[in-house]
């Protein structure tokens, strides 16, 4: 459960520690849009049971919040959860969270005294079952952690909540509901809705019978139980939960970093969002209250998104003519990655996210740890867009020369004319034709080929990586210079064979159809194109 008292423990994205900005015209402004946003999440959250944005997000935007604050001495108002119509016998505490080895340690290193317990941080919805005479009572949700709403009803329902205690005794249990997963790895699966879906089925009026055997209970505290943690699992056992499996006693940071690590990438049966550490003693449950608590704290997993700023909106034109949209973002860390950078993938979308310079967003890797936008969080008060390249200038026919505006495009032009698809010539990348460019001895997509000599500077065996391009075949040759794919159709090693077909004749090959043909057709027939062909026909490459 995510406290609503200010949380002053730093993680890892380094905005803590960044500079106040130098002037607060407009980022006043700023802070408290970031202050209406988490304002709305909690209440989002504390009345309804939803999580519009991560516990990441949300734990990252708090901190850069107080960070605002402080930068301008500035106060905000906070939500409030409300109460409901049930009090708690004993209040629901929360927890503080840490988010690096360095705070656990510290956390450990403070109790070498007590005895150490941890628990994974089931990623459910809290709830407090109270006992009376060995017959359930009552159940309450969190709500404020004083009082709640009444899920009695509901839990009468739910296989998984005991309807009597071995005992007749009062007892009072905390713990939180989750819904069943199958083999859930945490690492691999993220939070797959979990925590969603059963705070949506406990607000319902009525759950159905075929949502029931989902549910599942996870009692992580008995505050007016026995003394001593065995004594209060051996209890729970024996009245049938398996609190006892999930909490473990540890003796070390070691021991408790490798079962956070265990839990995190095994398969459990619910999802987490981090471990408990607890200790074993704690006060008195008529001292608790609704305040996160000294005796536990709760170790996040590591962060799968990040909040940061757009520093500024830039456009890459690739090699076709695509113009893609990249966020430069305030560098932040994501596992073992620093990101500065996030493609959007095409105008299109960018226009749809209307995302600018200033704006708060959440970025995340995907499975193939490339960065990507998420969200919006908050829109900076100054938006103005940047100046967009003109889709119409740039296409597949575009920029065959180092032309005015045509860097981009002319040199990831190059850089596919030596890489595996093209020439195939070990040694020469972006870095060298970016090199050749700059020296000025590149004005088009050949020169080097009649190159009497090349800028030492630029590499010194430059000239003897680019020779093995005059020995490559016809075939690689016009996949270098980025003829259209043709599939499996036939491609006979002459060029003025090829030139000479019209749209019909392509389409007579098999797999290319009228869009295919045109294209085929367009890029034989180009002016610049045939230019190139000139000067390999020049240079002696075979075909042309």
């Amino acid at each position: 459960m995510r406290p609503w008292i200010l949380i002053t423990l730093c993680l890892t994205t380094g905005m803590a520690r960044a500079s106040c900005p130098e002037t607060e015209t407009g980022t006043h402004t700023e802070m408290t849009r970031l202050a209406d946003q988490i304002r709305q999440w909690d209440q989002a959250y504390h009345e309804r049971g939803e999580s519009p944005v991560s516990d990441d997000i949300y734990d990252q935007a708090r901190l850069r919040l107080q960070h605002w604050q402080r930068c301008h001495s500035a106060a905000v108002s906070e939500y409030r959860p409300t109460g409901g119509t049930q009090p708690h016998p004993i209040a629901q505490t929360g927890l503080n969270k840490i988010h690096t080895t360095d705070q656990a340690r510290q956390w450990i290193q403070a109790r070498r005294q007590q005895q150490l317990w941890i628990q994974p941080k089931v990623d459910g919805v809290a709830i407090t079952l109270h006992y009376r005479d060995g017959r359930l009572q009552r159940a309450i949700s969190r709500g404020d952690g004083v009082s709640g709403q009444d899920w009695t009803a509901h839990a009468r329902r739910i296989a998984a909540v005991p309807q009597r205690w071995p005992s007749a005794q009062q007892v009072v249990l905390q713990g939180e509901l989750y819904w069943r997963l199958e083999q859930h790895v945490q690492a691999r699966d993220g939070g797959a809705g979990a925590r969603a879906r059963i705070a949506g089925l406990m607000n319902r009026q009525r759950i159905d019978d075929r949502d029931l055997p989902g549910i599942g209970l996870f009692v992580w505290d008995w505050p007016d139980g026995p003394a001593t943690m065995q004594e209060r699992l051996a209890q729970m056992s024996a009245a049938g939960l398996d609190t006892a499996t999930y909490t473990l006693a540890f003796d070390n940071l070691a021991s408790a970093e490798t079962q956070r690590q265990r839990w995190y990438t095994q398969p459990l049966p619910f999802a987490t969002d981090g471990v408990v550490l607890r200790q074993s003693s704690r006060p008195a449950a008529n001292q608790w209250r609704a305040a996160p608590p000294h005796w536990a704290i709760a170790w996040k997993h590591p962060a799968r998104s990040a909040l940061t700023r757009v520093e500024a909106v830039s456009f890459s034109i690739g090699r076709s003519g695509r113009i893609t949209p990249v966020l430069e973002l305030e560098p932040i860390q994501l596992d073992d990655r620093r990101i500065s950078r996030a493609s959007l993938g095409s105008l299109r979308r960018w226009r749809d996210l209307d995302v600018l310079p200033g704006d708060l967003v959440s970025i995340r890797l995907s499975s193939q740890a490339i960065p990507q936008l998420q969200q919006v969080i908050s829109r900076s008060d100054s938006r103005t867009p940047p100046t967009t390249p003109d889709p119409a200038r740039y296409h597949p026919l575009s920029c065959w020369t180092l032309s005015e505006g045509c860097r981009e495009q002319f040199l990831a032009r190059l850089s596919w004319l030596s890489d595996a698809r093209g020439l195939d010539l070990p040694g020469v990348g972006p870095g060298s034709w970016a090199c050749l460019v700059d020296a000025g001895a590149l004005d088009g997509l050949l020169d080097w080929l009649e190159a009497k000599m090349l800028p030492s500077h630029c590499g010194s065996r430059l000239a003897e990586q680019l020779k093995p391009a005059h020995q490559r075949s016809f075939s690689r040759w016009l996949q270098a210079l980025g003829m259209p794919a043709i599939g499996g159709a036939g491609l006979p090693p002459d060029w003025d064979k090829l030139a000479s077909r019209s749209v019909d004749q392509w389409q007579e090959q098999p797999g290319i159809g009228p869009t295919r043909a045109r294209q085929l057709v367009a890029f034989f027939g180009h002016p610049e194109v045939n230019r190139l062909r000139r000067q390999l026909a020049d240079a002696g490459v075979e075909g042309f």
